[in-house]
């Protein structure tokens, strides 16, 4: 019998690793769904791929399914790998079903050893309307072979088991989606309001075999779409500590501001940030413009984010391999490490950036208190990163790297599907147009609401200001209102501090 602990401790495991996660996703069936399975990340964690084989391996004991004489079929490709394990854990012989047949040799659909009447027992990962499996029995029945039951490891509870039992197939799941959503509910790693969104559309969407949907009423709300939900409910679900941090400090303080503080003085700097500090969520510097930086201004400026409750984020847009970036992280006369609790970086060197980044974070450092902002698009005009430079960062983002990566620099609510990541999107003035050099401005308005940014960058807006808290504060206050919009609420800042 499986053990209930063992069940729960897996199924945290495989939330740690990011082997599904909550958001806006479009499925293979072609609905939008609020959770993403991808257990393809397990290959790259062997203990988790062991425990799995073993608790799948006893489950077939426990269903009395590991009768003599029979083989194991994974659904390719996912699953491939399990079955594998289980067929060597168990001593039972394994057969491979190819997608389609090979052009050439023997054009087999079915690769193994068997003969006409033998049992097969069908392997796998995530089931959602039964499709999958159904393909892998169509084609193993056609080889002369007996199918009766297939064992999944997560069952989403759409129609799955009743469209395999239409065919014959019995279908038993290790785990099913509620009860995933009841261990993270548990384990404080979800909320209760998470639970009953997903609850709400795996009723109200289910999908016959036929591929068709079966939906209550004429549209499926998604209420874990990122730009649908609170702050406050999207720290639940951050993989980031610092993404986690920023999201309950914009909640409690009400405010969407990043200020860009684009000045050479540090006198200039420090100044602004204390009259604008209790207005914005994060003040944006670039160091290396600033013509007397010291450690005495670091210093003062860390003070002023405590003050007023801000972080710092450095915009030193980091673009090179990860040792040099290693030490241009923590090292040289900006030891930015120290100091900037978020950087943005370029994702064009790879994965490698970010583990060069990662790697500088030793000693009273900590993952938990630093982070990245990944740069997906720029709001100038004829910039080069295009559809898939963006979608190649968001698979950075969301893959090996969401606990270090808290958010996007993009300019389009498409990109960022991860309730736990935000949005930063550069460009916002209280007037749209472009200036000279080419930047491209956006309102308040448009860039929160149209284009699903959650902080918003403001430069020159404010820098060029005569009163700077003024105007620091009417952005908060239109900021906030287009998100309050946004979400549905009603809930303004109110009367002016």
């Amino acid at each position: 019998m499986v053990n209930d602990e063992r069940m729960k401790a897996l199924g945290l495991r495989l939330f740690e690793i990011n082997a599904f996660k909550f958001g806006d996703f479009k499925m293979k069936v072609g609905i939008n769904s609020p959770v993403y399975f991808d257990l393809r990340v397990i290959v790259s964690h062997p203990d988790v791929m062991d425990t799995l084989a073993d608790m799948l391996q006893e489950f077939i004991a426990d269903k009395k399914l590991n009768t003599s004489g029979g083989h194991l079929c994974g659904v390719p490709y996912t699953a491939l790998p399990v079955a594998t394990l289980i067929s060597i854990k168990s001593n039972k012989p394994m057969l491979i079903r190819r997608k389609e047949a090979k052009k050439y040799g023997t054009k087999k659909l079915i690769e193994g050893k068997f003969g006409a009447g033998d049992k097969c027992l069908i392997i796998e990962d995530v089931v959602t309307s039964g499709s999958s499996i159904l393909e892998t029995v169509d084609d193993l029945r056609s080889e002369g072979l007996t199918v009766t039951d297939a064992i999944v490891v997560v069952d989403r509870e759409q129609g799955g088991v009743q469209n395999t039992e239409e065919r014959g197939i019995r279908m038993h799941s290790l785990f099913t989606l509620s009860y995933l959503l009841q261990v993270l509910l548990e384990a404080k790693r979800i909320e209760e309001s998470t639970v009953k969104a997903v609850a709400k559309y795996i009723e109200a969407c289910q999908i016959r075999s036929d591929g068709s949907f079966m939906k209550n009423g004429t549209k499926v709300v998604n209420e874990l779409c990122r730009t649908g939900m609170t702050f406050e409910a999207r720290a639940d679900l951050a993989k980031c500590p610092l993404a986690k941090e920023l999201l309950r400090l914009m909640a409690t303080k009400k405010t969407t501001l990043c200020l860009a503080a684009d000045l050479t003085s540090s006198e200039e700097i420090l100044n602004l940030a204390d009259a604008v500090g209790p207005y914005i969520c994060l003040l944006k510097t670039h160091c290396d413009i600033v013509a007397d930086f010291s450690e005495q201004f670091v210093r003062s400026l860390q003070s002023l984010a405590r003050q007023h409750n801000f972080l710092l984020l450095e915009d030193r847009k980091f673009a090179d391999i990860g040792n040099t970036v290693a030490q241009q992280y923590a090292g040289g006369m900006y030891r930015i490490a120290d100091w900037a609790d978020l950087v943005t970086v370029h994702s064009l060197p790879g994965q490698g950036i970010l583990k060069g980044l990662k790697a500088a974070i030793t000693g009273e450092r900590s993952l938990d208190t630093r982070g990245v902002f990944l740069l997906a698009e720029m709001s100038t005009e004829g910039a080069l990163t295009d559809e898939k430079y963006s979608t190649a960062t968001m698979k950075m983002a969301t893959e090996l790297d969401a606990d270090f990566v808290a958010g996007i620099v993009c300019q389009s609510k498409d990109l960022v599907v991860a309730p736990g990541q935000l949005q930063l999107t550069p460009g916002v003035k209280l007037e749209e147009g472009v200036d000279g050099l080419g930047q491209l401005y956006d309102s308040p308005e448009r860039v929160v609401k149209d284009r699903g940014a959650d902080i918003c960058v403001v430069g020159r807006g404010i820098l060029s200001s005569k009163t700077p808290a003024d105007t620091a504060r009417i952005y908060r206050d239109r900021l906030w209102e287009a998100y309050c919009e946004r979400i549905g609420s009603v809930e303004t800042n109110g009367a002016s501090k």
